[in-house]
């Protein structure tokens, strides 16, 4: 490996959160932007062709090593890595609706859910997942929501754009057709 891309390996472990091509690049000012992608890739390369337990992804704007997903499940089961906090299901709903529909304000939120959430955008605010991104144009300017850069660390997503589409979710949660009984 390049002394680069080693540089690049020891920040990236040494952090707990993905670190921006920019933070990177404050690593070692001297190096063009063009050496630095190449550092990137030869660092994600050399954990794919390799085989390493660990992978080089890019999360939430930033680049993070993480466990391999295969991994993951005996890493959990033996207790060695903090496990983030389940959400309820109408966390998740909740937090669902503002994906999709950001910047979204309360009202709008209960009027799809048809329940109060105030407790639920609480409990979302307070895990930094959502966030006020502005007010509405409506009567009494209401807070308008939206996701957080940890929501998307959280769901390991680099950007909104790799959300399921709506036509993809409803294909996904069409209940399967009963089987026919053959006489």
């Amino acid at each position: 490996m390049t002394p680069l891309a080693k540089l690049l390996e020891a920040a990236l472990f040494a952090s707990a959160r993905p670190i921006t091509t920019e933070e990177l690049a404050a690593l070692s000012p001297d190096e063009s932007r063009a050496a630095l992608a190449a550092a990137i890739d030869e660092l994600r390369e050399h954990y794919d062709v390799d085989g390493h337990g660990v992978e080089l992804q890019e999360i939430a704007g930033g680049w993070q090593i993480l466990t391999r997903a295969e991994y993951t499940e005996a890493i959990e089961r033996a207790q060695l890595a903090a496990r983030p906090q389940r959400l309820s299901a109408a966390a998740l709903e909740t937090l669902a609706i503002i994906a999709y529909r950001q910047p979204i304000s309360r009202a709008e939120i209960e009027e799809i859910r048809g329940v109060a959430i105030g407790g639920v955008l609480k409990s979302l605010h307070e895990r930094g997942l959502i966030d006020v991104v502005g007010r509405g144009e409506g009567l009494g300017r209401p807070l308008m929501y939206g996701t957080t850069p940890v929501f998307l660390e959280h769901f390991a997503l680099r950007h909104l754009e790799e959300l399921p589409r709506a036509d993809e979710l409803a294909i996904a949660l069409r209940v399967p057709a009963p089987a026919s009984v053959s006489e």
